[in-house]
């Protein structure tokens, strides 16, 4: 039975990381398949590794600085746009912190 996927796309060279759900928390899991990614975007010749996550992902924003993704960009009130797509994007999300945002991270690849 999978325990985590983890979705990405390769485009020139930069490869960004779509979703990653793990089932199972504390197991490496999430770490594993960040890994995997990270070798697949080198053997594609990608440069670095993006995401977006929103403001209220706390755990997500820990999860991926510790694997030394770094903040690049913040783009305050895009979730409204998303909204205006997606109606059934709550206002209220993690910890009841008002959903408005979305940060950009990223990682260099060697």
């Amino acid at each position: 039975m999978p325990e985590g996927l983890i979705t990405y796309i390769i485009e020139n060279d930069n490869c960004e990381i779509v979703s990653l759900n793990s089932l199972i928390e504390g197991k490496g899991i999430g770490t594993r398949l960040v890994d995997a990614v990270k070798t697949i975007a080198r053997e594609n010749n990608c440069r670095r590794i993006w995401l977006i996550e929103t403001n209220d992902n706390t755990h997500a924003l820990h999860f991926y600085q510790k694997r030394g993704f770094r903040l690049k960009a913040i783009y305050p009130d895009a979730i409204e746009i998303s909204r205006n797509l997606k109606t059934e994007i709550p206002l209220t999300g993690n910890d009841g912190i008002p959903i408005r945002d979305e940060l950009e991270l990223e990682i260099y690849l060697n």
